[in-house]
Formats: C-alpha cells, structure tokens, sequence
C-alpha cells in the first residue's frame, strides 16, 4: 500500500508542477501544435541535400500498401500507408483511379538509380535525388499517378495538367499529405516541379502548409525559428510537451500490499 501512496504523490506533486508551468511557460503560438513540432514519429522530417538521412536509416513500420500500384512490393509507413488508402477511396467516389509507381526505397536502391541517371545524363538534373536525401527513404513518400502516365516511360511536369493531379493539389491535404516538390520553389528544394510525389506529414502540418503555399524547407525553416524565439523568450519546450502531455496520462489499477486493487498514475 506504501508504494500506491508513494505514485499517488508523485502524481499529485507532477500535477501541481504542471499547473505551476503552465502559469509560467510562455504561450506557444505558433499556429502548428507543439505535438507536431516535437515530431516523435518523424513525420515532418526534413530530407533533401543538406539534411541527408543515413546510409542505414530504414522505418521500423513499413507495411505493404494495398492501393492500385504498378509495383508489387509497394511499402510505406503504416500511418501513411492508411493516409493513403483513404485518399485513393476518396478519389476514386470522385470520379478519380490513382496508382502508386514507387513509394519507400532504400538508400541502396537511391544511390543506384541517382549514379545510373548521373552515367545516362552526364550531369545532375535535378530528377533524382542524391542518396539520402530522398523523401522515399522515409517511407512516407510515393509517386502517384493516373493509369495514362503509368504506361509512360518518364514522368514530366505536365501530369499536372490531369485532372487526377489537379484532384492531388487540392485534397491530398485533407488526407496528411502535401506535394512535396512544387513548381515555384524549385529554387528552394532544388528538385524540379513533380505532381506526382506525395509526402505525408500529418493533417495538421499539412493543412498549414497547404494555406500558406510552403514547401517543406520553408515550413521546417519557419518552426525552427519561432522554437529558437520561443526558447529565447524563456520558453522550456521540454517542458511545455511535458505539460501538455500530463492530462493525457493513463490511470490503471496497481495492487497494494494488502492484496486490495487500488488507482495509481502509470508513467
């Protein structure tokens, strides 16, 4: 029964910390959560040239997708895999069949189809992307097209004039995903325009960037600088996700030292 009361304290004293924090913690206000910006299941991970996944980096929940594809072995995260079954199921109740050409890669496969493009080209044009740096290595990204363009040896920027893209820019962000390389940031992504390559980021942090017509740099770029202002201005994110987090907590049965069930705070 002492170890109850002890975790029944320890709840008490955590909750009090809590309350003390939120009266001292300057407001978040950034319009994105902070839930979204700690980013523990790294769905708004930046990767392209200057912020290179490792050689190793492979996701733990990849699952095969179910959707129409033009590749057998299809995978993807499980929470976008649903993301993007449930985009397809919508699409198609409006009139729209998509296929999946390529969703995760590994580094390996990256580094040979960027230095087989390199050989065939002679130069970097922007269409592969380096090894590392690609959005498929994270397991969240994938091409999707309309059955037309899957017979088509190479993709090119006027799939964008199909209905099915034109149907991807205005919803796809109603399903956590965003066009992660679009036409006026080629400057920023350094990747040309590519309708057809889907992100997933959550519906939160894709409803904002799809308002506010951001790529993924400038949205990265953006919440590291209000965390840096936030930090400066007193702020303690730890201790704000901590805080927020504390509601949130389960409350389970424990079992006392006279046998009798009794409520604790698990942690």
């Amino acid at each position: 029964m002492k170890r109850v009361c002890m975790l029944l304290l320890s709840a008490v004293l955590a909750l009090s910390t809590a309350a003390g924090l939120c009266e001292t913690l300057p407001a978040w206000e950034f319009p994105v959560s902070p839930e979204v910006i700690v980013n523990k299941a790294g769905y708004i991970t930046l990767t392209n040239d200057d912020e290179l996944l490792a050689s190793d980096y492979e996701p733990g929940d990849l699952v095969k997708l179910t959707v129409k594809r033009t590749v057998q072995d299809a995978q993807m995260r499980k929470e976008a895999a649903q993301a993007l079954t449930d985009m397809f199921d919508a699409a198609r109740e409006d009139g729209y069949t998509l296929y999946v050409k390529s969703a995760y890669r590994s580094y390996k496969t990256q580094k040979t189809m960027y230095y087989n493009r390199l050989e065939k080209m002679g130069y970097d044009d922007d269409l592969v992307s380096y090894p590392g740096a690609s959005d498929h290595q994270t397991g969240l990204g994938a091409d999707v097209l309309n059955y037309a363009w899957t017979q088509k040896s190479g993709m090119n920027e006027r799939f964008g004039e199909t209905q099915e893209a034109q149907w991807m820019a205005e919803h796809c962000h109603e399903f956590g995903f965003i066009i992660r390389y679009l036409s006026d940031k080629e400057d920023i992504t350094h990747i040309k325009y590519e309708p057809w390559h889907l992100r997933y980021v959550g519906k939160e942090a894709a409803a904002y960037i799809h308002a506010n017509g951001l790529c993924l740099e400038e949205f990265t770029a953006q919440w590291r600088a209000y965390l840096e202002e936030y930090e400066q201005k007193g702020g303690d994110f730890q201790a704000l996700i901590a805080e927020r987090a504390l509601p949130n907590e389960a409350i389970v049965l424990d079992v006392g030292d006279d046998g009798e069930e009794d409520f604790s705070t698990f942690y």
